[in-house]
């Protein structure tokens, strides 16, 4: 069984996904407000967290607690959470000078198989600084374990798998 939520209205509804092959799109409509709605089946969750890519800590300030966020290969797009936003990363937040589609993370592997994380802005209001440094319009800067990246009044911290916590 599957719990999936509405996008207007976070009611949940539940559905069996097997027999679904990945890839499939689902189309349901919500009881509670009626918004129709798409889901793509993905892989099992307990497939995709059996590797370990590293982690963002965002840390504590005025707006926000303390947060963890896992990330996965591809690009990860980080930003303040809001209800009808579709992003991987969603940092709980109030802080108004962070956009909803902040910044992407990208993870790939090298030809040895390593972990290579990169980071642009996402044409964000207030810009991505990464160590003091702000990213340049289209810049792709590599990052590396420890990076220390400022997004908005928002302050997140880069942990790769090899780190030592």
């Amino acid at each position: 069984m599957k719990r999936v939520t509405c996008p207007k209205c976070d009611h949940p509804i539940v559905f069996d996904d097997n027999g679904y092959p990945i890839g499939q799109s689902l189309v349901f409509e919500c009881e509670h407000c009626r918004k129709s709605f798409t889901i793509r089946i993905g892989e099992k969750q307990d497939e995709v967290q059996d590797e370990d890519l590293g982690h963002i800590t965002v840390i504590e300030n005025r707006f926000c607690f303390k947060q963890t966020l896992q990330l996965s290969e591809g690009d990860n797009i980080i930003g303040r959470y809001n209800k009808g936003t579709i992003i991987s990363h969603p940092i709980e937040t109030t802080d108004p000078s962070m956009d909803r589609r902040h910044c992407i993370i990208n993870v790939k592997r090298n030809s040895s198989g390593e972990s290579v994380y990169t980071i642009r802005d996402n044409s964000s209001v207030t810009g991505t600084f990464v160590m003091n440094r702000i990213l340049g319009n289209r810049e792709r800067l590599r990052i590396e374990d420890g990076a220390i990246i400022t997004i908005g009044a928002t302050t997140l911290i880069l942990h790769t798998p090899d780190s030592e916590d």
